[in-house]
């Protein structure tokens, strides 16, 4: 599964989001989403509530979709990019953030 990340910044506290695959399904801070009836070639516009933007499409025999996601307090609020694409095969998937340096004890006592 190809999937282009779009993120944004959390509200101080505010989880980050969290993503999972499993084969055709897409799983988005808990929610599961079945893809499978998908066909090759098809295009797909979500109603209802769902975390897609835009289309989904299958292409190549592979899903594509973009989805926004939360960056927690640990993201560094100067991100490189503002979309980040994905290939996601089963199990979690990274977000590509910049993450800001967390001090440790010894570099506190210098």
């Amino acid at each position: 599964m190809q999937i282009t990340l779009s993120p944004c910044r959390g509200l101080p506290g505010q989880p980050e989001t969290t993503l999972s695959v499993a084969g055709d399904m897409l799983t988005v801070d808990g929610l599961t989403f079945d893809l499978s009836g998908l066909a090759e070639g098809d295009v797909a516009t979500p109603l209802g509530e769902h975390p897609f933007v835009g289309t989904i499409i299958r292409t190549g025999g592979e899903i594509h979709c973009t989805v926004p996601v939360t960056l927690g307090d640990d993201a560094d609020p100067h991100q490189p990019n503002s979309l980040w694409v994905v290939s996601a095969s089963d199990g979690p998937v990274l977000i590509p953030a910049a993450r800001i340096k967390q001090e440790t004890a010894a570099e506190d006592e210098e």
